[in-house]
């Protein structure tokens, strides 16, 4: 049975350890210094990151269970405009991430219609993200649900840029 719930800081264990799994399967194979990707793991996904990230009333965190068991989760961050937008009510897609023997379920695409049911509801008028742009499999989801890309911007682990594209969405 899979469940998707509001996650909370209980959650932050489970969160940690799904996004250090996830990130490697999606992005892992284009991360050429290992050590790097190790020190990002401990920036962006420590239990304590994500507690904090948690505790701030500016995130939305959901987490996917299937059979109790933790599979996936995502993060909407909100009043976040993209570099060079006018619109500053909007909000970020930051991380919408399933365990890879579980994506062929479609879990993705419920989770992605709860988050943007959710900024709706909170009267945003346009959604955005980034993603790698070596990340064919992902830009077609999200090109999918109608995201057009609107820019590009610089993400670095450790030393090394690994340029992502900008995605939008109006509401």
């Amino acid at each position: 049975m899979i469940e998707i719930r509001r996650a909370t800081e209980k959650d932050a264990v489970y969160i940690s350890l799904l996004g250090r799994i996830t990130y490697t399967e999606s992005h892992g194979k284009y991360i050429e210094n290992k050590a790097f990707l190790l020190d990002f793991y401990k920036t962006h996904y420590s239990v304590s990151k994500i507690k904090e990230e948690l505790n701030d009333k500016e995130n939305l965190f959901w987490i996917v269970f299937s059979d109790e068991l933790p599979i996936g989760f995502a993060k909407l961050s909100i009043h976040r405009s993209y570099p060079e937008s006018e619109d500053i009510n909007s909000c970020k897609l930051e991380r919408l991430y399933i365990l890879n023997d579980f994506i062929a379920l479609k879990i993705g695409s419920q989770l992605q219609d709860i988050i943007l049911e959710k900024a709706i509801e909170l009267k945003f008028t346009t959604i955005w993200l980034t993603a790698y742009y070596k990340n064919t499999k992902g830009i077609r989801f999200y090109e999918r649900y109608g995201f057009n890309k609107v820019g590009s911007i610089d993400f670095f682990v450790g030393e090394k840029n690994y340029e992502n594209l900008i995605f939008a969405k109006k509401l």
